[in-house]
């Protein structure tokens, strides 16, 4: 996706955007007090597109968060209506969180994010270094309507970012990300 050449010139030139209504508080900001604390969007990927629905599995996958710290983030997640706690009466007792439907309209916002970091940083995203459209990352048609579509058209590079070799150690393995 790129912005429109139309927007994108007259944004360039000066105008604004300015909503057509008034507003109390900015929606970014707002958002963001949600969603822009540490680990919240891992916690959510794991949640939403990973099916790590367990405190445990969270704890394994989130790298680097405390227990604490991820039982807070759950917390505040319940409480904004993005997750639900689901107890199940089984002996032990059995605890995971899934997604309300609020949680589920966080999807395209993830996938954005998957999307802008698979295009402009690679060498952090790919072992190769080389950017990646969406569908070479989820070939799966069910995902489709969920793609932000950012083209990598003239953007690889042999032997990955400005013709040197990408140092593998500072990539994540796949199945952390």
């Amino acid at each position: 996706m790129t912005l429109e050449t139309p927007v994108r010139e007259a944004l360039e030139k000066g105008e604004v955007l300015r909503p057509a209504i008034p507003v109390a508080n900015c929606p970014i900001a707002a958002t963001l007090e949600v969603l822009g604390k540490k680990w919240t969007l891992e916690i959510l990927r794991d949640i939403g597109m990973r099916k790590n629905e367990r405190f445990s599995q969270l704890l394994e996958s989130v790298e680097g968060i405390s227990p604490r710290l991820l039982s807070r983030r759950l917390r505040e997640l319940e409480a904004s209506r993005l997750v639900n706690r689901i107890e199940e009466s089984a002996s032990p007792k059995k605890v995971s969180w899934k997604f309300t439907e609020k949680g589920w309209d966080t999807l395209p916002i993830l996938m954005s994010y998957v999307a802008f970091g698979s295009k402009y940083f690679p060498e952090r995203v790919f072992a190769d270094g080389q950017p990646r459209e969406m569908k070479e990352m989820y070939p799966a048609p069910i995902v489709e309507k969920f793609f932000v579509s950012l083209s990598v058209e003239g953007r690889k590079e042999p032997n990955g970012r400005n013709g040197k070799a990408v140092a593998v150690a500072k990539v994540r393995q796949a199945a952390k990300w």
